[in-house]
This record gives structure tokens, C-alpha cells and sequence, in this order.
């Protein structure tokens, strides 16, 4: 029963976090800094947004194998669903015309892509690529805090999406100071608990 939620979670969890993905390009008003570099990926190649989310998370992943991380379910579902799940959202969400359609969408978007991450990482089912890229780095060089780690591949990812035309804007910052607080307060609500031991004097009797 566990594994049959943890596995649902995950599947929903990806799925709305590719949809939040989408509300955020739509407004037009910024994107976190990885969403900045696959929009300027997507402009620059011609390929879809999430098709770019999808192949940018293949050579992310290989970078695992020297600092000998090891993907569990989730990280290859991550890796196959939300690239997906964001061209689909694409496709049927229009364009916003007014500042407060957009204004809308950003919030939504970044209230989305909280309640989502809860979801998807409280499954327990293993980190998405770049996530795991983070952890990776920090377990080959202990002496580089997590913060220092995310930080410097935030700011790297989105300098190199600004150049290549992706956007950046108040939703960009927005997202920054909102993220953690949502995501702390989703994940103690939603992480799937550890399965109970069972008492040997259960077993015995």
C-alpha cells in the first residue's frame, strides 16, 4: 500500500510540477534559473521547452557516474515526465494579454511547483537529476556547503539562460524568496512516513 501511494505521488508530484513550469513561462514575468537556461536553449534550438528540460537532464544525470551517485525511480521519472508534462501544459494554456492574467499565473505557477516538489520529494523515491547533482558535489567536496553548491550552479545556469535570450524578471526573484518556505511547508505535510518494524513479539506470536 505504501509503495502504491509513494509511486502515485510521484507520478502526480512530476506531472504538476511540469504544469507549474508552464503557468511560469506563460506569465512572461521570469522563470527559476534553470527554466531561464532552457528557454533560451528552446529559443536558440528551435526544440520545445520540454523537450530541452528532458535532454539538458541526460548529461546532468551523467555527471553522477564520477561523483558516483546512483539514480533511484524517481530521478529517471523526473528525468522522463516533466519535460513532457510541461509541453502538454503548453499546449493548451493561451498566451496571458493582461497583467494581471500574467500576475496570476506566476503566483499559481510558483504555488504550484511547491505543492508539486512536496509531492514528488516526499515520495521518497529517489532526487531528479540536478537535485542529485547538488547532493553529488557536496558529498565529493564536504567542505562546499549545500547553499554554496546550489547557489553557484543557480547562478551559472542562469547566466547562461540570460545570454541565450531565456527570461529573467520578477518572477525569477519571486521565485528565489518563495521556493523554500513553500517547499518547507508542503514536505512535512506530504513525505510518505517510513514503514514501521515490526515487533518481534508480533512475529512470535
Amino acid at each position: 500500500m505504501i509503495m502504491s501511494r509513494r509511486l502515485v505521488q510521484l507520478f502526480v508530484g512530476l506531472g504538476l510540477y511540469g504544469a507549474s513550469m508552464a503557468l511560469m513561462v506563460r506569465s512572461g514575468l521570469g522563470l527559476n534559473p534553470w527554466d531561464v537556461f532552457h528557454q533560451g536553449l528552446s529559443r536558440v534550438t528551435g526544440i520545445s521547452f520540454g523537450w530541452v528540460v528532458l535532454l539538458v537532464g541526460v548529461p546532468v544525470l551523467l555527471l553522477w557516474i564520477p561523483l558516483r551517485q546512483r539514480p533511484g525511480v524517481g530521478t529517471v521519472a523526473n528525468l522522463l515526465v516533466v519535460g513532457f508534462s510541461a509541453d502538454a501544459a503548453l499546449a493548451v494554456l493561451p498566451e496571458a494579454e493582461t497583467l494581471p492574467t500574467r500576475v496570476g499565473l506566476l503566483v499559481g505557477g510558483i504555488l504550484l511547483n511547491g505543492f508539486a516538489s512536496g509531492l514528488y520529494i516526499g515520495s521518497r523515491m529517489g532526487p531528479g537529476p540536478r537535485d542529485g547533482l547538488m547532493t553529488g558535489l557536496n558529498t565529493r567536496f564536504p567542505r562546499l556547503s549545500i547553499r554554496v553548491i546550489r547557489t553557484g550552479i543557480e547562478l551559472t545556469v542562469l547566466g547562461a539562460g540570460v545570454l541565450l535570450g531565456g527570461t529573467f524578471g520578477l518572477g525569477t526573484i519571486a521565485y528565489a524568496l518563495a521556493i523554500g518556505p513553500l517547499v518547507h511547508l508542503f514536505l512535512p505535510l506530504l513525505t510518505v512516513p517510513e514503514r514501521a518494524p515490526v515487533p518481534a513479539a508480533t512475529i512470535l506470536n
